[in-house]
C-alpha cells in the first residue's frame, strides 16, 4: 500500500484549524445569519397576512397543526390556472412554517449545519427571487407572488403601502448578508466532508484512493446513508496524490484562518444591548400583522353594526343626522380570562377608542422593527432605559393582544347565525403576536440571567473591564 502524501501532520494541522473555525464561526458568523434570517422571514410574513387579507390566497385549515422535523423547501412546481388558488394557499403556508421553524426552532452551530442542511436553507431563500420579483419570472412561485404584489399595491392605504415597502425592502436586503453566511458555512463543510473522506483513503492503496469510482463505492459502504460528492473528492485526491498536493494543502489551511484573538488579558467591556434589541425588533415586526388584524376588525364590525336593529334605532340614527349630532360610540361588552386570577373579567369597549389607539400602536412599532427608522435611537440608548422600553412595549402589547382575543370571540358570538361565516378570525395573527411577546420576555429574561452572571463574575474579581 503506498503511503498517502498528506501527512499525518497535515491532517492534524487541518483538524485544528477546522476546530478554530468552528469556534469562530459559532461566535462571531452564525448570530448575524440567524438575525438576517428573522428579518427574511419578519419581511414575508407581512405580505403573506396582505395575501390572506386581500382573499388572493385563503388560510390553511391545516397550517397551525403542521409538524416539523426538518427544514423542506415546499414545491415550485408548475400548475394549472384552476388550482392556481389552492397550490398557492398550500405551498406559502407551508413556505411561512419552514421559514418560522428554522429562525426560532433550528439549531445554529457550525457542527449542525452541514452541507445537506446548508442546501435546505439555500432552498428556502431562494424559494422566491426577491430581488427579480416580476411578473414575466420564469419561476412559477416568483411569478406568482409578483403577480399579487402587484395586485395588493393598487389602490392601497399609506398604512399599508408603507409596510409592502418595508417588507421588501427587508427581503432585498436580507439576502446578499444570507448567502454570504452561507457561503462561509459551506466553505468550512466541504473541509470538514473532506477531513472525514481521508479517514477513508487512509486506509486505501493509492491506486484505489485516487479512483473515484473505488473510493465511492468503498465511501457507500463505510458511510452508508451520507452522499458522496465526487467534486469533493476529487479535491481530495488532487491535494493528497497530485504534484500540486503541497500547495492546494498549504491553500486550504491558509483560507481557514481566522483572525487571532486579542491577548486574554485585555477584555473588552460586554454590552448586552443586543439582547434587548432583539426584544424589541420582534415587537416591531408584529406591525404588518397589526394591519391585517385591524383590517379583518373594521370588516366584522361594519357587519356587526349593519345587524337589523329595528325602527326606533333607524330613528334614533335619523335624528342625529338631522341634528349634527355625534352618533352614539360603539360600545361593546367583552370577557376575557384574569392571567394571574384565573378567573374571568368583564369589560367595556368603546370600538372607536380602541382602534384610534391601535392604530397609533402600528405607527409605533413600525419604526421598531429589523432596519428600522428607530434602530439609531435605539442603539444610542443605554441598557436601563431600553430595559424600561421593552418591558412596557411587552405590556402594551400584552394588554392590546388580551383585548384583540376577547373581541375575536365577541363578533363570533354577536352576529346572527347566517351571517357568521363573514366573520373572519384572526386566531392566525394572535398567535403570531403572542409568539413575538413570548420572544421578547425570552430576550428579556435572557438579559437578566447575563447581567446577573456579570454581577457575579465582578463579585469573584473576574469581572470585564474596559480596553
Amino acid at each position: 500500500m503506498a503511503e498517502n502524501t498528506a501527512s499525518t501532520d497535515y491532517v492534524k494541522l487541518l483538524n485544528d484549524a477546522l476546530t478554530a473555525k468552528a469556534d469562530y464561526i459559532d461566535r462571531t458568523e452564525l448570530p448575524k445569519l440567524k438575525e438576517e434570517l428573522r428579518g427574511y422571514h419578519t419581511g414575508f410574513a407581512s405580505l403573506y397576512n396582505l395575501y390572506l387579507k386581500k382573499g388572493l390566497i385563503n388560510e390553511d385549515p391545516y397550517k397551525q397543526e403542521a409538524k416539523i422535523g426538518e427544514l423542506e423547501v415546499p414545491s415550485s412546481a408548475p400548475f394549472h390556472d384552476a388550482e392556481r388558488l389552492e397550490q398557492l394557499t398550500q405551498r406559502l403556508a407551508n413556505y411561512d412554517n419552514q421559514l418560522d421553524f428554522l429562525v426560532n426552532f433550528y439549531q445554529f452551530s457550525a457542527e449542525f449545519l452541514n452541507l445537506d442542511r446548508i442546501k435546505r436553507i439555500l432552498g428556502l431563500v431562494k424559494y422566491i427571487d426577491w430581488v427579480h420579483l416580476t411578473p414575466d419570472s420564469q419561476n412559477t412561485i416568483t411569478r406568482a407572488v409578483a403577480e399579487m404584489t402587484n395586485q395588493i399595491k393598487v389602490g392601497t392605504e399609506p398604512l399599508t403601502m408603507s409596510v409592502i415597502t418595508e417588507s421588501l425592502s427587508h427581503l432585498n436586503k436580507s439576502f446578499n448578508p444570507i448567502m454570504g453566511y452561507l457561503k462561509i458555512l459551506t466553505d468550512y463543510q466541504k473541509e470538514v466532508y473532506k477531513l472525514n473522506l481521508r479517514d477513508i483513503t487512509g486506509g486505501m492503496s493509492q491506486s484505489e484512493a485516487s479512483n473515484i469510482a473505488s473510493l465511492k463505492k468503498k465511501f457507500l459502504q463505510v458511510k452508508a446513508g451520507t452522499p458522496f460528492y465526487p467534486d469533493l473528492a476529487d479535491e481530495v485526491i488532487k491535494e493528497d496524490y497530485s504534484k500540486d498536493g503541497p500547495t492546494l494543502r498549504e491553500d486550504v489551511l491558509n483560507k481557514l484562518k481566522v483572525a487571532e484573538s486579542k491577548p486574554k488579558t485585555v477584555k473588552p467591556q460586554i454590552s448586552f444591548k443586543n439582547i434587548l434589541l432583539e426584544g424589541i425588533q420582534g415587537l416591531g415586526g408584529t406591525s404588518g400583522t397589526f394591519t391585517e388584524v385591524v383590517t379583518k376588525l373594521d370588516e366584522n364590525q361594519t357587519i356587526l353594526e349593519n345587524r337589523n336593529h329595528g325602527f326606533l334605532h333607524k330613528l334614533k340614527k335619523l335624528i342625529q343626522q338631522v341634528f349634527n349630532k355625534e352618533p352614539d360610540p360603539a360600545i361593546y361588552n367583552i370577557e376575557y380570562m384574569d392571567p394571574v386570577k384565573g378567573i374571568p373579567v368583564k369589560e367595556k369597549v368603546n370600538y372607536n377608542s380602541f382602534r384610534s389607539d391601535l392604530d397609533r400602536r402600528i405607527r409605533l412599532l413600525i419604526p421598531m422593527g429589523p432596519r428600522g427608522a428607530a434602530l439609531g435611537k435605539l442603539e444610542a440608548m443605554q441598557e436601563e432605559q431600553l430595559v424600561s422600553f421593552l418591558e412596557r412595549n411587552i405590556r402594551d402589547v400584552q394588554s392590546i393582544h388580551k383585548t384583540l382575543t376577547a373581541l375575536d370571540e365577541f363578533f363570533k358570538a354577536e352576529v346572527e347565525k347566517d351571517s357568521r361565516d363573514k366573520i373572519k378570525g384572526i386566531k392566525p395573527e394572535l398567535g403570531t403576536i403572542k409568539n413575538a411577546i413570548l420572544r421578547a420576555n425570552a430576550k428579556r429574561q435572557e438579559y437578566s440571567a447575563q447581567k446577573e452572571e456579570e454581577e457575579q463574575l465582578k463579585r469573584l474579581g473576574v469581572g470585564h473591564t474596559s480596553e
